[in-house]
């Protein structure tokens, strides 16, 4: 053969096809948010036609043909290039596609309408075709291959199309495979599903929310009749009893079965359907004992509703390779010999003996259960047998049939269990282990009837016992878990289908026996380990008897009832598709609204029909804004809008009949756009706003007054210059534009002065959105650089400036500010004695607190030159202290406040002082101590007086230096008591700790010399926060340190600042202190709040330390009492004595110093003891968030060395279940005998007979009483009390002991459960985990009431 011969061998087309160039397209879906992101690829022939590449993408995403636009999206401007046409014939290459490159399309709306989903309700769509759907696709052949099975997700479009197999799915609600693969199965049995029809409904009798039939009914009837590709079963469960957190319960189909069927036979008495389960589903057999000896038999006769089926013989590797061999195994009967024989009541003697199974009876739908679930001994785990075992798919029962049992008459008594067994025979005991519990009705209770009950005659059922198979329900997964799913045959054309939930697809014969199971090759007794884990098992087999056999019944043979209610559903069926229709058609865009009185910013969601025109939508959008009342509908208006960039894109002159699907470009659930109702008032006009224009905010500033004034809107363009601009602003604000200064802020504290007047504004960097500052004064500030010009410092100090609400303390400031200086102040000037005479006069002649904050500035000034020209020692001068904050007279002579600034502005510089300026820090302990038991300034633990629910309220007070941002109230709530839930920070002010004391080494202060701004005024808010409370609005530049504004709050506190302390109060309402005095408040926004409470704050070496009593014999062994302050260097002795009085003050505890201990604290667990010795940073390490126990002794402290060994002992007594209280033993070493010694001199128990044990967990080591005697490692062998497995190195630790001769209480039941509620109640209440046995498996219940009657213990 010569080339040119072999070329003919090759179709022409064949070979220009492998030589053809092809097109790789990667089409983006951009008509919706959620498939923005994903990419479809197709690589076509260069030759393929345009309308071929539309009707492939159509395939690919689900979209109807000609619904969409392809348009290029290789960086080429949409605008620039029309649509590609779906119906031309043009190649890719000539439509300008390139060959080997990628070629980037867009799929876009077409018209302004979003593309229609491909449904089996469009019209475009032939309603043959049911299996277009957007989402995943079941994986070919996955139903019913070896493969394990893999969960799938749905979109929602896929079940609204029916199956082209024309059979509906069910929806799994979360794990309800197995009710799924047990329903379908049903209604795939004609006598069940014919059977059901008949049975009417009475709504009079019965709800039909809780009629398990009734509901059974409308399913089956959906399941034929739905258009839908699946169905939910809620309704379903629903009439079980179950609530939602059912359907994420996985339980065993058999289980269910069984269960249902028992259901189903309760609903059903006294009707035409009460027998309809045993008579379809109910067999015979005989259990039986024969005596070898004399041949005596005694039997019994028990039902079945399914035959469970071992996979493997007990003990065996081998498995029953089929279901024949494994029925056979059934009934093989087993020979009682040796220890196991039988009694023979005719022998009157133990005789070897056989015991057996028979079948009497099968019935007409035979259920075979692969028990493929097994326990595995070995590792004492559940385990799944994966072995393989086959089963035909026609059975011939008639060999497991014995003739000679047909002969013996069923009325013949039972010799062994004197009558027929009456209750059912469940899958859990039909291996060769029959026993009748009477007590317990898990199943069908039914009562043979012998005259009713006649079996055939032997050779007519062996003729007729031929089954065929119809269902195979497979369980794919492990025994742990894992997923049902049924294939069935269809009795109408003997047709396979694999039921696997939503989805139904056409299966084979050849993949019913990949679900036998198995593996190739040997591998012993765990060969199942290795093999699928998809495998049948139950197996459903109807009796092929053509006198029985029915067939399904045609929609003219309905009851008139199911008629009826088939029309129900498809009418609801139907107004369910036209709710889906209108939400097809339905626009859902963002809707903001500016309310005109609250000049609050509203949102909603606005849902319109695409054909509502934009006059409807407006009206639509008024009402639901709430706007009725307020003005009328037509000082209202829709428009386009950015709510990110807050920028109103256009507005809709002359488009009021417009549609609003066309208005906006589509149907679509989310846009890349939002819609504002915009308002006027009735004398204004609507602006137009044209697409292509820029927003500019526009603030005036005046220099003069030095404020800022809300912004008015303009709209501009990019290609305006600078000197335009300045024209179209001198226009709206009446400012003259030659001498106009303009200020861009393109980002935060980004200010730029716009000067160049030929320059365009994009060319200066405005965008959509834009925030100018304005300012037109005929001052020289022009002239100066800008960055030095006092309209810099004011933006500047304007980008800054945040508001704050400061809550300022109960306690009289101007008392105790007055105190102060009077103990600072000493003797030598008689100034100060009349001064502090003067505090003491007449009420009616104290100023207000407007008074006082005119005067604060001179009076700080005043008290610092006093304590530098008097000195720091002087008696203490008590003064009238009144609860009433304004109530408070000025030390200072009343002609300074004439000659006071503005009242309530301190705008200055904030100075560095000198060392004589403030408190000296070296005050004497009796200062200290005077100071607390004075005033209690040390104290965080405020009445409930203190609690305060406030709104702050923003528009209650006008902000000429606000940042440009509308600010909302917070609501804030104070805890009312500390120790509550509360979380605060303490530190020390040491500077290697993270924070620094208010003075540096030298004593100046921290204060930053700058020119910051704080403001600060009165504030009222609408709720009360107590008496003596009082709010200010401070306005303050955050760059401002903490310790320059604890200065600046002074003369409102009435205090120094080194005698008050700020704490923020954060959303939550947990507050936490702030200590570091050299941050600035940059961390702080506006409208924050901070609360003032008077105490010391820390100094150099200094820690604030929270102290609790340990009280060891309580429920709660932990209560708190105070803050206190510890100093480095100071002696636990010292720190003793400055607790007594505030002990003493605050919370009431009268104790000496001699009387009460210091202890560590670790969370809730006592631990080291502290002797008054020990010296803080050298014997006790104490840091920054440190927390002690306080404990009070009944005698003289033991503790004297660190040698010793003090240990928390408790007695156990067996004999009454009772725990002792807890008594200290101290130890002089770690010897165990020693500890014996002492709990046997404390106790009474001879030392041969102490037993102890450590207490586990946090103290007070909480253990029930029923468990103590048993779980605790009683009497550990060793010798020392700090080696395994005690570890007893520290104080603190819990044991308890016990007298070994002592027995312990027998409880009855009842006792042993009231008991242990008691212990449960106990340890919940004391926050300790109560001990209980392992979860077991929740059983499945069906609850015919419809509703669950549960205690609430029980789940």
């Amino acid at each position: 053969m010569g080339p040119g011969e072999e070329n003919q061998l090759v179709p022409k087309e064949i070979e220009n096809a492998a030589e053809e160039p092809r097109v790789l397209c990667i089409i983006q879906d951009t008509t919706n948010s959620k498939t923005v992101n994903e990419r479809i690829t197709l690589n076509l022939p260069a030759s393929t036609p345009l309308r071929k590449l539309f009707e492939d993408v159509a395939n690919k995403v689900g979209y109807i043909n000609g619904t969409f636009d392809l348009v290029w999206g290789n960086g080429i401007s949409t605008a620039d290039m029309p649509p590609l046409d779906h119906t031309s014939e043009k190649s890719l290459l000539d439509a300008s596609f390139e060959a080997g490159k990628k070629n980037f399309l867009h799929l876009t709306d077409k018209d302004g309408e979003q593309p229609q989903i491909l449904l089996e309700d469009s019209s475009a769509v032939d309603d043959n075709i049911h299996d277009r759907f957007i989402g995943p696709l079941p994986r070919e052949g996955s139903v019913c291959s070896t493969s394990d099975y893999v969960s799938q997700s749905y979109s929602y479009s896929s079940i609204l199309n029916k199956s082209e197999t024309g059979y509906v799915g069910l929806v799994n609600q979360a794990m309800t495979c197995y009710l799924n693969s047990l329903l379908q199965t049903l209604f795939m049995t004609p006598e069940f599903r014919n059977a059901l029809y008949k049975w009417e409904f009475e709504e009079s009798e019965e709800d039909p929310v809780t009629s398990i039939p009734y509901q059974l009914q409308r399913l089956f009837v959906l399941l034929q009749t739905s258009k839908k590709r699946a169905i939910e079963t809620t309704d379903v469960t629903r009439s079980f009893g179950w609530d939602s957190s059912e359907a994420w319960q996985q339980h065993d189909v058999q289980e269910l079965c069984r269960v249902m069927f028992d259901a189903l036979e309760q609903k059903w008495k006294q009707t035409e359907q009460a027998d309809l389960i045993n008579e379809l589903y109910q067999g015979k057999l005989k259990d039986y004992v024969r005596c070898l000896e004399c041949g005596y038999e005694g039997w019994r006769i028990d039902t079945y509703l399914d035959i469970p089926l071992v996979i493997r013989p007990y003990g065996s590797s081998q498995a029953f390779a089929s279901v024949e061999e494994a029925l056979h195994a059934f009934i093989q009967p087993e020979i009682l010999d040796g220890p196991n024989q039988y009694f023979c009541e005719r022998c009157k003697k133990k005789c070897d003996a056989r015991k057996g199974l028979r079948f009497l009876h099968f019935p007409y739908l035979l259920t075979l259960q692969l028990k493929r679930f097994d326990f595995d001994y070995t590792t004492m785990h559940r385990i799944k047998l994966n072995d393989r075992m086959t089963f035909p798919e026609e059975l011939d029962m008639s060999t497991f049939i014995d003739a000679e049992d047909e002969k013996s008459p069923q009325t013949e008594s039972c010799t062994d269990s004197g009558a027929e067994n009456e209750g059912s025979c469940h899958s859990d005991q039909m291996s060769n282990d029959f026993s009748n519990d009477d007590g317990v009705d898990e199943g069908i209770c039914l009562e043979s009837n012998s005259g009713t009950e006649k079996i055939s005659k032997p050779g007519l059922e062996k003729n007729s016992l031929i089954y065929e198979l119809f269902s195979v329900m497979v369980h794919s997964g492990s025994a742990a878990g894992g997923h049902y799913y049924a294939c069935i045959k269809s009795f109408s054309d003997d047709q396979w289908y694999s039921f696997n939930d939503q989805h139904v697809s056409r299966i084979t014969q050849e993949d019913i026996k990949k679900t036998h199971g198995g593996s190739s090759g040997s591998r012993g007794y765990y060969s199942s380990a290795f093999a699928s884990s998809t495998n049948a098992y139950m197996l459903i087999y109807r009796l092929k008897d053509p006198a029985r056999n029915a067939k399904f019944l045609e929609v003219d043979e309905y009851p008139e009832h199911i008629k009826n209610l088939v029309q129900k559903e498809r009418e609801l069926e139907e107004q369910e598709k036209r709710q889906r229709e209108i939400e097809r058609n339905t626009c859902k865009i963002k809707l903001f609204c500016l309310h005109p009185v609250k000049q609050v910013m509203m949102e909603n969601k606005l849902e319109v029909h695409k054909d509502k025109t934009l006059k409807e939508a407006v009206e639509m959008a008024y009402k639901m804004m709430d706007l009725e009342e307020i003005l009328p509908l037509d000082c209202c208006r829709l428009v386009k809008y950015d709510e990110f960039h807050d920028y109103l894109e256009r507005s809709y002159e002359g488009e009021e009949d417009t549609p609003m699907g066309l208005l906006l470009g589509g149907v679509k659930s989310t846009y890349m756009f939002d819609l504002l109702l915009e308002t006027r008032k009735p004398d204004q006009v609507f602006q137009s706003y044209k697409p292509g224009e820029v927003m500019v905010k526009v603030h005036v500033v005046d220099l003069k007054a030095e404020s800022v004034a809300v912004p008015i809107t303009v709209r501009a363009y990019l290609n305006q210059t600078i000197t335009e601009f300045k024209q179209l602003i001198s226009k709206a604000i009446h400012l003259p534009a030659e001498t106009m200064r303009i200020v861009l802020e393109r980002c935060y504290n980004d200010l730029r002065l716009l000067s160049v007047p030929s320059k365009t504004l994009k060319a200066e960097g405005f965008f959509r959105s834009n925030k100018v500052f304005v300012e037109s004064s005929e001052t020289l500030d022009y002239q100066m650089a800008f960055t030095d010009s006092h309209l810099w410092k004011l933006l500047d100090r304007h980008a800054n400036t945040i508001r704050l609400f400061v809550l300022l303390p109960e306690q009289s400031p101007g008392s105790y500010s007055k105190r102060t200086a009077c103990q600072k102040a000493g003797g030598d000037s008689g100034n100060v004695d009349g001064e502090c005479e003067g505090v003491k006069g007449p009420v009616g002649s104290l100023k207000s607190v407007e008074a006082v904050l005119e005067e604060s500035t001179e009076r700080l000034k005043s008290l610092s030159l006093q304590q530098q020209q008097d000195g720091d020692n002087g008696d203490s001068s008590k003064s009238t202290e009144t609860s009433d904050f304004e109530n408070i007279e000025s030390p200072l002579n009343e002609r300074d406040s004439s000659a006071s600034v503005d009242p309530r502005e301190l705008e200055q510089h904030i100075q560095t002082s000198d060392p004589e300026n403030f408190q000296s820090e070296e005050r004497s302990d009796s200062d200290v101590n005077n100071d607390r038991s004075t005033s209690s300034v040390d104290s965080d633990i405020l009445s409930s007086s203190h609690s305060s629910d406030t709104l702050c309220n923003a528009d209650n007070a006008q902000i000429p230096l606000a940042n440009g941002l509308d600010s909302h109230g917070i609501t804030s709530s104070r805890r009312t008591k500390a120790n509550e839930g509360k979380k605060e920070t303490w530190d020390t002010a040491e500077e290697d700790s993270g924070t620094d004391s208010e003075y540096d080494e030298s004593g100046k202060s921290r204060g930053e010399t700058q020119y910051m701004y704080f403001k600060a005024e009165p504030y009222a808010t609408d709720e009360g926060s107590g008496e003596g409370h009082k709010w200010l609005m401070v306005q303050v530049d955050k760059r401002i340190t903490l310790a320059a504004f604890k200065q600046q709050l002074e003369p409102f506190v009435g205090v120094l600042s080194s005698h008050f302390k700020v704490f923020r109060v954060y959303a939550s309402n947990q507050e936490f202190e702030s200590v570091r005095l050299n941050e600035t408040l940059s961390s702080f926004s506006d409208d924050n709040k901070i609360t003032i409470r008077l105490g010391r704050a820390l100094k150099r070496g200094e820690y604030r330390v929270k102290v609790y009593q340990l009280l060891v014999n309580e429920q709660e062994p932990c209560k708190f009492l105070l803050d206190a302050v510890f100093a480095k260097g100071m002696t636990v002795r010292h720190s003793k004595e400055e607790l007594i009085p505030q002990l003493r003050e605050q919370c009431g505890l009268e104790l000496s110093i001699d009387r009460f201990r210091l202890r560590k604290k670790t969370w809730k667990n006592p631990g080291t003891v502290f002797l008054d010795y020990h010296i803080y940073e050298e014997d006790i390490n104490i840091s920054s968030n440190w927390e002690v126990f306080l404990e009070v002794l009944d005698g003289v402290e033991k503790m004297k060395s660190m040698s010793q060994l003090a240990v928390l002992s408790r007695r156990w007594r067996p004999s009454e279940m009772r725990l002792d209280p807890f008594q200290e033993v101290v130890l002089e070493s770690s010897c165990v005998d020693e500890l014996r010694e002492k709990l046997s001199e404390i106790s009474g128990i001879p030392l041969e007979d102490i037993e102890f044990a450590k207490g586990r967990g946090t103290f007070p080591c909480d253990v029930s009483v029923l468990d103590i005697h048993q779980d605790l490692d009683w009497n550990p062998k060793v010798s020392t009390l700090n080696v395994w497995p005690l570890y007893i190195c520290d104080d603190g630790a819990v044991i308890f002991y016990r007298d070994k001769t002592e027995e312990l209480m027998e409880l009855t039941d009842e006792q042993r459960n009231e008991l242990m509620k008691k212990e449960s109640s106990r340890l919940q209440k004391t926050g300790h985990r109560v001990t209980y046995s392992p979860r077991k498996e929740k059983a499945l219940k069906i609850y015919l009431d419809g509703a669950p009657n549960r205690e609430p213990a029980q789940d």
